[in-house]
């Protein structure tokens, strides 16, 4: 079957995201929104998955909890876990390996932990954007030691992406997947990146207010409507 998707959402723990995009805010507009499967990919840290995953079981919509990972070459990438302790053992092992830097909230914004009835119950005390020791080079590898997979996000950018830092995809990195912001990109990227033909290519909204989440626009075909089914067809 087909289902649809957006796999690249931040809530308010990310600094740059809007203090509406809180667990209960975005799973449930999600859903008004027809998607069937959303991943929450906050900069640097998986903290606020546990709340927005148990929002999405209480609702019935499936959210597969992850990170937007930035590299040591300043590279965004996605990470994404079949369950939520794998995410969280990764979110600990980047807080180890990213620049720390204290957040200056008057110029970032707060960066808000959550439970699953929107009430803070925490928040990170280092700003999240910094960029990780990780090279975009060994983040496949890595993360699949954690049991995830990891792809490039919104190659179609001029910054913080694969091609506006590089130039290219080393196909020694092992990514099965990229992102796209704009599909149309695709044909274009694809006459100067032979590469893309052999990737599985998605596009996500990167959304980080309520107003930029896409609707039922995307999908992917799976068997069963599950996390591991997800990451399975994005790995394959």
């Amino acid at each position: 079957m087909k289902y649809y998707y957006d796999l690249h959402l931040h809530s308010c723990l990310s600094p740059c995201g809007d203090i509406d995009m809180t667990p209960n805010n975005i799973v449930n507009m999600a859903k008004l929104l027809g998607l069937d499967v959303i991943a929450l990919t906050d900069h640097n840290t998986s903290r606020n998955c546990e709340a927005a995953m148990a929002v999405g079981r209480e609702i019935g919509l499936l959210v597969i909890p992850g990170m937007e990972m930035t590299t040591s070459e300043d590279i965004h990438a996605v990470c994404l876990f079949p369950d939520l302790e794998k995410a969280l053992a990764w979110s600990d092992y980047v807080d180890v390996h990213r620049i720390k830097v204290k957040n200056r909230v008057n110029i970032y914004g707060e960066q808000i932990i959550m439970n699953e009835l929107d009430e803070p119950i925490g928040e990170i005390e280092h700003l999240l954007l910094p960029a990780t020791e990780i090279s975009i080079m060994h983040a496949y590898a890595k993360v699949k030691e954690f049991g995830g997979i990891c792809y490039p996000a919104h190659i179609d950018r001029d910054s913080l992406s694969i091609l506006s830092v590089l130039g290219e995809i080393d196909e020694s990195c092992g990514f099965k997947t990229a992102e796209l912001a704009d599909i149309s990109k695709l044909d274009e990227l694809k006459k100067h990146h032979p590469i893309l033909d052999t990737l599985h290519i998605i596009t996500c909204s990167d959304a980080h207010y309520l107003e930029n989440m896409r609707g039922a626009e995307n999908t992917l075909e799976l068997e069963e409507l599950t996390a591991e089914c997800v990451l399975a067809k994005l790995d394959a």
